[in-house]
């Protein structure tokens, strides 16, 4: 049977008949606040009812529907629009009624837009079904598993940093608070379970974090009930987040709960986690048939409690609308929402690849002007450093020079990680950082790669440019989807209206003596290069280290960019190239004002007899093979990427023509590396002499044989010299 059709006439019967759920006196709610809950309510359900039939006749698509959450109408209701809100996926009824409190807004309209996956929806441009509205604070939230809980947290963490510093594009106000929604079962996923132990965790510090951790229990998560009691049990005594409750099906209680909860946060600048018992109507989703895996008799009791019901009952007893009134409110929805799905599968759609891709890349931002630093801030900022600038410094150091020139000049920047602050990182790219800047704006965090990077998302929503880091990485895995699913997806998913730029710190790669072994020597990007619209960059030497990460920064502020800075760290200490003591590997420090674009390639050596094409750590030992090779007759020019995506394929192919062979070599693994993107690019543009010496596609040992699976310098000499011979 259609449970919709079922819950649909159910209610007018019962309505009809004032068979009406019991329930307890309504607590004090203004009248006109009751009715704007029940508007937004009946037109959350009727949404829901028109998607199914938009679907059955083909103009409608996959969709999550919130019949049985209509309480969190109350719950926006209970906030301010300026409240950032992270909403699950069954939240309709809060975006309703906070659009109800922002004049000019037309709910309805947009999200049949939506549902018929018109380019004039206003969130995705078609993009997705998804909730979201520029206007009413709410970014757009795609995922099912709870990974906006960490963006929440660091967006919420942001509001108390911008009180001390506030950024050029804040977007939240001082005395705003975050909220973010999510379901039971969700809330047993370790991307919650992390977000909110980091949000308390800070709490317990009493550092501010206005955080309201809104959880819809309905008691299942798709055929999987969650065990009575499991949310109280498991959240209402964890040290540093207050725990409310109230029963989602009552919008009275609900209304009065969440103003309760929201004060305190406001007030007190914690966390609160605000645990609303719903019921879920329909099954979990699209397709899904509830009757196939719960028994009827649960299916019925939930549809008893329908909270419209409950809703009319707190309507008569509070004499703010009788029965009848309330009724036809609800068919006039019903109606209204007809027409406008009829008008709206005419509307226009994405038809092109080109009308897909076009908010992939964020738009670019106009920022006050900087002159860059002073002289003077200069020398009270790094003291005896500068006399060290004129002489040849390894690359660990050169990093942190060049990353407090970018936060002496952009008050915005902000650094996050593991063991940055303090300590000055495990390499010491970060020292004196934290001394000169603060601890606001260098933030030695807990250590959990997830909340690390939802911070940064989060920091970036309220006009921060934050750089996180990542402390080695194979530890990115623990956190990548917040990279793939959150951090990229944004501009996209939001037609440009929301972005976290960001330059994500790694530091990893192999050739690490003795050390770590595959975790700490992790030479595999694959999990990156294939995240549609982030930049990904490779520094090989100091020198190009500081003017890369001058660009990247350069890309996050005004471009909204998502830049991913990997740091080879075999090289962050390395001094010689060629004979021990030669300090070949050494540079000084690049004025402040120079940069290297993206794009823009290295090249090293004019021979046009083989161009080795590489990056990393690969640069380097090429630049040993390229000497002991002309000793061999052979000229060589090695050509170092720089920038791994995107690719900068047209400089590539100039750089290598005037040479008559080339060879990649790519010290990532075999499969997935970027020289399959090489090979495939040189052979696209009908060069046949071009052959790649790669990693094995093994794991990293510790100890002696550190290098046995890695490309060497006799391998690269054996193999240039096998093509140059024509032996390949």
């Amino acid at each position: 049977m259609d449970r919709a059709q079922v819950v649909h006439e159910k209610f007018l019967k019962r309505a009809a008949a004032g068979d009406l759920p019991a329930g307890p006196p309504p607590a004090p709610c203004p009248p006109e606040t009751l009715m704007a809950i029940y508007r937004a309510q009946c037109l959350s359900r009727q949404l829901d009812r028109t998607s199914r039939d938009m679907q059955k006749a083909g103009q409608g698509y996959y969709t999550i529907g919130s019949s049985g959450h209509e309480g969190m109408a109350a719950v926006a209701l209970a906030l301010r629009p300026d409240d950032m809100a992270f909403l699950h996926y069954r939240d309709a009824a809060f975006q309703i009624a906070r659009a109800n409190q922002v004049p000019g807004q037309t709910p309805a309209w947009d999200i049949l837009l939506s549902f018929a996956a018109s380019s004039e929806d206003p969130i995705s441009g078609g993009r997705h079904k998804v909730l979201g509205s520029a206007a009413l604070n709410i970014p757009p939230q795609t995922s099912t598993i709870a990974s906006h809980l960490p963006k929440a947290v660091g967006a919420a963490y942001s509001i108390g940093l911008a009180r001390r510093a506030r950024p050029e594009h804040a977007r939240l106000a001082e005395n705003a608070i975050v909220m973010c929604s999510f379901g039971d079962a969700s809330a047993n996923h370790s991307t919650a379970q992390g977000a909110i132990n980091s949000a308390a965790w800070t709490s317990y510090q009493s550092v501010p974090m206005p955080l309201l951790l809104v959880c819809e229990d309905n008691g299942i998560g798709i055929s999987t009930p969650t065990p009575s009691g499991w949310i109280a049990a498991n959240f209402s005594q964890r040290p540093g987040l207050r725990y409310f409750a109230c029963n989602g099906l009552d919008m009275a209680e609900t209304h009065k709960v969440t103003a309760q909860a929201a004060e305190f946060v406001r007030r007190t600048r914690k966390p609160a986690f605000l645990h609303i018992k719903t019921v879920r109507l329909y099954g979990h989703a699209g397709s899904d048939v509830e009757e196939s895996y719960r028994d009827r008799t649960a299916i019925e009791a939930d549809e008893a409690n329908d909270p419209l019901l409950h809703s009319l009952r707190i309507l008569k007893d509070s004499g703010a609308c009788d029965q009848a009134d309330a009724v036809a409110i609800y068919e006039q929805t019903g109606q209204t929402c007809a027409r406008i799905a009829a008008q709206v599968t005419t509307r226009p759609k994405l038809r092109s690849s080109a009308d897909v891709m076009a908010s992939l890349i964020p738009p670019a931002r106009t920022n006050a002007a900087t002159n860059g630093p002073s002289q003077a801030d200069r020398k009270a900022v790094f003291g005896s450093d500068l006399a060290q600038m004129t002489e040849p410094q390894p690359m660990n150091k050169l990093v942190g020079w060049a990353l407090s020139d970018l936060m002496l000049e952009h008050r915005e920047i902000v650094l996050a990680g593991e063991d940055v602050g303090r300590k000055g990182g495990v390499y010491g790219a970060t020292q004196k950082l934290q001394a000169r800047f603060g601890r606001d704006r260098v933030i030695d965090t807990l250590l959990d790669e997830q909340s690390i990077l939802g911070l940064a998302i989060g920091l970036g929503h309220n006009g921060f440019v934050p750089i996180p880091e990542i402390q080695f990485l194979a530890y990115l895995h623990n956190a990548e989807d917040q990279l793939r699913g959150e951090a990229a997806t944004l501009s996209f998913f939001s037609n440009g209206q929301y972005t976290n730029p960001m330059v994500l710190r790694i530091a990893g790669l192999g050739y690490q003596k003795g050390f770590g072994g595959h975790f700490h020597n992790d030479n595999s990007l694959a999990v990156l290069r294939d995240i549609p619209g982030i930049v990904i960059a490779c520094p090989s030497r100091g020198d190009d280290a500081a003017l890369m990460l001058r660009e990247a920064v350069r890309l996050a502020r005004e471009e909204q960019r998502v830049v991913v800075f990997v740091e080879p760290i075999a090289l962050y200490t390395m001094r010689d190239l060629h004979e021990t003591g030669d300090k070949g590997w050494l540079t000084t420090y690049p004025a402040p004002e120079q940069t290297i674009p993206l794009g823009d390639i290295g090249i090293s050596g004019t021979g046009t007899d083989l161009a080795i094409v590489t990056y990393g750590n690969g640069r380097y030992l090429s630049e040993q093979a390229a000497r002991q090779l002309s000793d061999h007759g052979i000229a060589t020019r090695v050509v170092d990427l720089r920038w791994l995506a995107p690719l900068p394929a047209a400089a590539l192919i100039d750089a290598t023509s005037p040479c008559s062979q080339a060879l990649i070599v790519d010290e990532c693994r075999r499969t997935g590396s970027q020289s399959e993107a090489l090979m495939a690019l040189f052979a696209e543009a009908g060069r046949n002499t071009v052959t790649r010496l790669t990693a094995d596609d093994s794991f990293i040992a510790t100890g002696p044989a550190y290098a046995a699976t890695l490309p060497t310098v006799d391998r690269i000499i054996e193999a240039a010299q096998a093509l140059c011979s024509g032996q390949t």
